[in-house]
């Protein structure tokens, strides 16, 4: 297994990508802190299905507090001895065009993305340069593409890939990489927008060159764990598009 006994920080772990991760970390021998607004009991009681139990934890938090992050780090640590990897998965966002964007979709975006990512990584530093971590960030084709009705996600996604840049030439003295992955993915959100509006989802599905939507658990979660892991030791600072071929980066 190619995270046997690392502990890690997965925030938005309670659904979607963050849950594909969270269980392919897991069956990677990885040691998961699942951070998630879900209330703790109801954090508690999923994180029993998932196996091994004895390996994961949940904590609700409010990752667009900044006060949160150091908490959120010395949880993993007390739960596990250590940190080793940092997944900043969580992001919320409204659609909008720019015209009709408002402050409190800039704040929204930009609290629970890039500030969110932003202050974990510094308080997770200390950490991670202890045992030479690794952080995997998220990027979005949303901001690569310039997407229409997107402009808080993709300002802060492109944010996030320039802070992630920036760690990588500071922190690689330390031992510790920055990476980020840009994934398309077929989760719940995507289902019901799916549903609701199938014409547009179909010619989603025409722009990705390997015809399909990917999988959280097996396909987007192995290219984070690549990165989080051991054999990707001579990689970092990179965007690794996660997303059937739609955009090819040079």
């Amino acid at each position: 297994m190619t995270l046997t006994d690392k502990g890690a920080i997965v925030t938005g772990g309670a659904g979607g990508i963050g849950q594909g991760i969270v269980r392919h970390f897991l069956k990677q021998g990885a040691k998961v802190l699942v951070v998630d607004i879900v209330d703790q009991a109801a954090g508690d009681e999923l994180v029993t299905g998932f196996e091994p139990a004895d390996n994961v934890r949940y904590l609700q938090s409010d990752i667009s507090v900044a006060e949160n992050a150091p908490v959120i780090v010395a949880a993993a640590v007390d739960a596990f001895g250590k940190l080793d990897i940092l997944v900043n998965n969580a992001h919320a966002s409204r659609q909008a065009p720019i015209t009709e964007t408002t402050q409190e979709m800039w704040d929204l975006s930009l609290g629970s993305g890039m500030y969110a990512t932003f202050h974990l990584m510094q308080a997770a530093y200390p950490e991670l340069k202890k045992t030479k971590g690794a952080i995997v960030n998220f990027a979005s084709g949303a901001g690569l593409a310039g997407l229409p009705n997107q402009v808080t996600y993709a300002a802060a996604k492109e944010a996030i890939r320039a802070i992630t840049r920036v760690a990588a030439h500071e922190w690689a003295a330390d031992g510790i990489r920055a990476n980020l992955v840009a994934p398309v993915a077929l989760t719940p959100g995507i289902q019901q927008w799916a549903q609701a509006f199938p014409t547009e989802y179909e010619q989603v599905v025409k722009g990705v060159p390997l015809g399909r939507l990917g999988d959280p658990e097996n396909d987007i979660a192995p290219a984070v764990a690549f990165l989080a892991g051991d054999e990707s030791r001579y990689i970092t600072g990179q965007t690794l598009m996660t997303d059937g071929g739609s955009i090819m980066l040079h």
